[in-house]
């Protein structure tokens, strides 16, 4: 029997069962909560907009966004988010769906860490930004219904949920710090670890190789 929470229906497919599965056996309960979470707020979100999004690769995209923080997909030589990524394509391309679904969940995960690009892309790339920047920054909750919000948050709680994600950002990178050059991320690094130098933009500039 398909789940529905707030409004918003959790389609009962084998894609959306399977997808669930790996991400639960995966990730701890910080990160899966949060996970189902981007999903229902991109997608009362996108309903606000009235723009359609395919609910299996919102669904796909909330749920392997983070995936790249944990043991079982985290590498150490690329970014996080480009671990979700990867998997995200493999697992949508095992179960049957285009090379352009797939790419475009790509792109989700990959891009949700980028501010405003994946607003300009697919309905299926946006959601997952418009859900991660309501559950972690908490931007546009006004467009939200306390119902909405109540029931969301009452059926995958937060329980001490900022610190709890701020930490398993900085336990997924710890060990990658070159990865985090050019995007928020360099934060988290900098908040743990005092002893973290950022790459300066500029300084890579006047310090390279060309003689002008």
């Amino acid at each position: 029997m398909p789940e529905t929470i707030a409004g918003i229906t959790v389609p009962d497919t084998a894609l959306v069962r399977d997808a669930t599965s790996l991400v639960r056996g995966a990730a701890d309960d910080t990160i899966y909560h949060h996970s189902r979470r981007v999903f229902f707020w991109g997608m009362l979100k996108s309903k606000t907009r009235g723009t359609d999004v395919d609910p299996e690769l919102a669904y796909v995209g909330g749920l392997f966004h983070d995936l790249g923080l944990t043991g079982a997909y985290r590498t150490t030589d690329r970014r996080f988010e480009l671990d979700g990524a990867r998997a995200a394509y493999g697992f949508l391309r095992d179960h049957g769906r285009s090379e352009k679904e797939a790419r475009d969940v790509w792109l989700a995960i990959a891009l949700h860490t980028t501010p405003e690009v994946p607003m300009h892309l697919a309905p299926e790339t946006a959601v997952v930004t418009l859900g991660v920047e309501t559950d972690v920054l908490g931007f546009g909750l006004d467009e939200i219904t306390d119902r909405q919000r109540a029931e969301v948050v009452a059926a995958h709680p937060r329980p001490g949920f900022k610190n709890k994600i701020i930490r398993a950002f900085y336990d997924g990178m710890a060990d990658r710090p070159s990865t985090t050059f050019g995007t928020m991320n360099d934060d988290v690094l900098a908040h743990f670890d005092p002893s973290f130098q950022r790459e300066n933009f500029v300084q890579i500039i006047q310090n390279n190789a060309w003689p002008e």
